[in-house]
């Protein structure tokens, strides 16, 4: 994890998550018509005009967690889908997951972070909207967030 600390490598860490979520997203988005998909708290009403990359950046821009919560965060969107195959990572849910997905290994993972209405700021929603999609999110990955290497 010492490479992480580069300031330069996180820029690039944010691009490579983005450009992946961005796939996946698209993918299944593409499958949505073939598969069943089940409607969450995660799915907004249309697809939120800033892309991925911009979300992330802002996230990595206000968030100020530690480098390490955003490969952290990508596995427990990993685990999440894993444990929750009806719920895909698509356009419609993707911005919601990553901010939660965010906080949560943020408050997992460093001893200082800001509280749910903050990163709900941070990521355009309501306060009480986090706090709902921290909850399902934690529930949707049966609190299972330690991770070993």
């Amino acid at each position: 994890m010492a490479e992480l600390e580069n300031p330069n490598v996180m820029p690039k860490l944010i691009t490579f998550l983005s450009s992946l979520l961005k796939r996946v997203a698209e993918s299944n988005d593409l499958n949505q018509q073939l598969q069943h998909q089940k409607i969450s708290v995660f799915h907004g009403l249309t697809r939120p005009t800033i892309s991925i990359q911009s979300y992330l950046d802002r996230i990595f821009k206000y968030a100020n967690c530690s480098p390490s919560c955003f490969v952290v965060a990508y596995v427990y969107l990993d685990r999440f889908t894993q444990r929750q195959p009806t719920l895909p990572i698509n356009s419609f849910n993707v911005h919601r997951l990553l901010i939660t997905s965010v906080m949560v290994s943020a408050k997992f993972m460093d001893d200082m972070y800001y509280n749910n209405a903050y990163y709900a700021k941070v990521g355009g929603i309501s306060t009480m909207e986090m706090n709902f999609l921290e909850v399902d999110f934690l529930f949707g990955l049966s609190f299972h967030l330690n991770i070993h290497p």
